[in-house]
């Protein structure tokens, strides 16, 4: 323990003397600021990414309810009872019955 204690103290008195602090300590800060820096960028290109999806997600749920609203349209024209009634009379020719083709059933 003394042994370590006093190269310890000789390494730091060099140092005190030549007034140099190890490079490798530097480089790992760096390296380690490199990376957390990086970890951060990545994390905002895949955030833009998610936004980007999310608004063409949007998009696309705006243009699907717009083409319900028009088919809930077409489909209120298609079931109309003058609609029927104009298709029966002119393409199917059906006309009303008359009093003596009606049978009333009790």
């Amino acid at each position: 323990m003394a042994v370590s204690d006093a190269l310890k103290g000789t390494v730091q008195e060099e140092h005190k003397k030549t007034g140099e602090i190890k490079y490798s300590v530097y480089i790992v800060a760096a390296l380690a600021l490199m990376s957390v820096l990086l970890c951060y960028v990545a994390s905002h290109i895949q955030m833009t990414k998610l936004e980007y999806q999310i608004a063409e997600e949007i998009s696309r749920k705006e243009r699907l309810e717009d083409e319900q609203k028009k088919l809930k349209v077409e489909v209120a024209t298609l079931k109309s009872p003058q609609r029927i009634a104009a298709i029966a009379r002119e393409k199917l020719q059906m006309t009303h019955p008359d009093k003596d083709q009606v049978i009333m059933i009790k």
